[in-house]
């Protein structure tokens, strides 16, 4: 019985960590960015606005039944920071009853981002039950290249570290408000990026691939057309997708829908409502 336990424990480990990835990454991969942007360009904000809310329920696929683990929000308001207008962006994710009995999960993601949309400031929070840890980064420039302060927090210990590239680089949360602005019409099926993200802990790149457009029925019942994007990992040499998501195919680019794949099956987030958005749905399919 603890052996089933302690498997039961490390697949829910796997699943808060790839959901928290993935619902940061769904919304943070949307739509691709320039790998020669400048380090000081300003981006037209059009996708969202300030009062903005998405909610998303999570399953997880345990021995071929389909089991609720939790649910998860992304907010946005307007704020002041340093002076500055800007869009603080929560992002909350919590297990439920029935996953908590194997592990407990309570993750809180703050991101503050330019009115241009450049990252200022972001903080991760996560309750995982027998750890918690906080991760912070702060931005600053420097040579025409973009400098990142990294900080983490586990379990009382205390650790430091810094990274910089010529590139703007982005945290797992503000890379949502900077991708959700572009315009898509030039990608091709097949299409991959890479480019900077930092966390708490290192400074690296990401690859994602565009797998073309697809209709999908999300869980308040209406059918959008949406895009797909692959999130590619490269393990040992080898290349596996780790997420596949879709977002809305018209000028929200809201995420919809979320695919994970794990050791022992798939995850899935659906959204289950959008409130406050900045443009009519016109990828709803009649």
């Amino acid at each position: 019985m603890d052996r089933i336990v302690k498997k039961v424990i490390v697949k829910m480990n796997n699943i808060s960590r790839k959901v928290g990835l993935g619902l940061i990454t769904l919304l943070l991969f949307t739509l691709f960015s320039s790998q020669t942007e400048s380090t000081d360009v300003e981006v037209n904000n059009y996708a969202f606005k300030g009062g903005e809310r998405i909610t998303y329920d999570l399953y997880f696929n345990w021995k071929f039944i389909w089991k609720k683990a939790g649910t998860a929000s992304l907010s946005t308001r307007t704020m002041n920071y340093q002076g500055r207008s800007a869009y603080l962006v929560n992002l909350l994710a919590s297990s439920n009853g029935v996953a908590d009995k194997f592990f407990r999960m309570r993750d809180t993601l703050t991101s503050i981002v330019s009115t241009g949309l450049q990252p200022m400031y972001y903080r991760k929070a996560a309750d995982e039950g027998h750890k918690f840890a906080i991760d912070e980064v702060r931005y600053s420039q420097s040579n025409n290249r973009v400098n990142v302060h990294m900080k983490r927090v586990k379990n009382g210990r205390v650790t430091y570290k810094t990274g910089s590239d010529s590139k703007q680089i982005y945290d797992m949360l503000s890379i949502i408000s900077r991708v959700r602005s572009i315009d898509p019409s030039g990608l091709k099926e097949g299409s991959r990026l890479m480019f900077p993200i930092a966390s708490g802990k290192y400074l690296t790149n990401e690859t994602l691939v565009f797998g073309g457009r697809k209709h999908f029925k999300a869980e308040n019942g209406i059918t959008y057309r949406c895009m797909i994007f692959t999130l590619v990992e490269n393990r040992k040499g080898k290349n596996e997708d780790i997420i596949t998501f879709y977002i809305t195919d018209d000028l929200n680019h809201l995420p919809i829908r979320l695919d994970l794949n794990l050791n022992f099956g798939v995850a899935k987030a659906y959204m289950r409502s959008a409130t406050n958005v900045r443009h009519p749905f016109t990828s709803i399919v009649q």
